[in-house]
């Protein structure tokens, strides 16, 4: 299972939300719950998009929003989720 990230969306992480690969990386290491398909309408892909919050190993959290496709994980983006989010998390996942 590889973790794939485009030069655009590394981009992004890195100058919008401040977030490294090696923190998704982490993030992936350390989550504990379930992965979450996003149900909204203008958000569904195929395949569908999933997502999830862990921590870094830093403890900074995380919701980090992703594909798989065939082995790879592809990322779409990360960064520090809202209160609704990780109440969704802490409730579904």
């Amino acid at each position: 299972m590889g973790l794939k990230i485009s030069p655009g969306i590394k981009e992004k992480l890195k100058k919008k939300h401040c977030v490294t690969e090696e923190e998704i990386t982490q993030c992936f290491t350390s989550r504990t719950g379930c992965y979450l398909m996003d149900m909204r309408e203008d958000h569904q892909t195929d395949p569908p998009t999933l997502w999830f919050i862990a921590e870094t190993d830093y403890g900074r959290l995380l919701k980090v929003v992703f594909i798989r496709k065939d082995s790879d994980l592809i990322i779409k983006t990360a960064y520090a989720p809202n209160e609704i989010e990780i109440e969704i998390y802490n409730r579904h996942g």
